[in-house]
């Protein structure tokens, strides 16, 4: 008989919300996997859980995947979790997932909060579609061209972001649509949870001054785009300014002026004219 992988929700802030079967669960696993030992042991000293902890994380996952899966082949029962939150959900573990499942080992997800979602709820924004991206691109270039797509989507959008970036990040919205409704969550949970929503611009200018504290880990929503067709966003430019948009995202001439074709529902050498000025 092998083991079972349970992946664990932790609190993300508050202690308190952690589910009665995610503490039963940890106390008679034979193993926890977790990213930091040092915060792990917080909450397992407030549970008085017992159970042995071993360090799994972002720069070691491809050196502890292969020993964890042989303990659970072992029979032995492995839970993992992350520092706060869901296991996976911008968190490692995808891979020990991948190769427990490879090896026929029972996964069982043990649910329990996640940031996301908790800032939505609060956030007066809709919360009927949404999109969860996790942590944008740290390249200002490549980030852009994310925002620039997916902001003018019918879907609320979720974003992770640290406090060393979450200014930047504000700016490369507001690039996009200075209007358009954000919302800030931080210090989920805890003493001073902070949830405020605004025009991005505000919240910029507020980050700026110093209103909103850079301290711990954000999440940001940004509202949907209104229901209108998908290519509305580039409405406003010629298609030469269409193609250029593309080509700045480093896309090939040549593809740059199939997509704008596509988008515009036209023939690619009607676009191709237009855009070399062939008459």
């Amino acid at each position: 008989m092998t083991g079972t992988l349970y992946l664990v929700g932790t609190p993300i802030g508050n202690l308190s919300d952690i589910t009665y079967r995610a503490v039963d669960t940890l106390k008679h696993v034979d193993l926890i996997a977790c990213e930091d030992t040092r915060v792990t042991k917080k909450l397992c000293n407030h549970y008085e859980i017992h159970a042995p902890l071993k360090s799994y994380h972002e720069h070691n996952k491809e050196q502890q995947t292969e020993p964890l899966v042989h303990t659970l082949l072992e029979g032995q029962n492995v839970a993992l979790v992350s520092d706060a939150g869901l296991p996976l959900i911008s968190d490692p573990g995808y891979e020990l997932v991948v190769s427990a499942r490879a090896a026929d080992i029972p996964v069982v997800p043990i649910p329990g909060p996640n940031a996301g979602l908790t800032a939505l709820m609060a956030s007066g924004l809709p919360s009927y579609i949404y999109t969860f991206l996790g942590f944008l691109p740290r390249k200002s270039k490549e980030k852009t061209a994310v925002l620039e797509k997916r902001m003018f989507e019918d879907s609320t959008l979720i974003v992770y972001e640290s406090p060393y970036r979450i200014a930047d990040t504000l700016k490369a919205i507001e690039a996009v649509d200075a209007t358009r409704p954000v919302t800030l969550g931080r210090e989920l949970t805890k003493k001073f949870e902070q949830i405020q929503t605004a025009s991005v611009s505000e919240l910029a200018a507020a980050v700026e001054k110093g209103e909103v504290p850079l301290k711990g880990e954000f999440v940001v929503l940004i509202e949907g785009a209104e229901r209108v067709a998908e290519t509305e966003w580039f409405e406003e430019l010629d298609i030469p300014e269409h193609v250029e948009h593309y080509i700045r995202q480093d896309m090939k001439p040549k593809k740059a002026i199939k997509q704008v074709a596509e988008d515009r529902n036209m023939k690619t050498g009607e676009v191709y004219d237009i855009y070399h000025q062939i008459r």
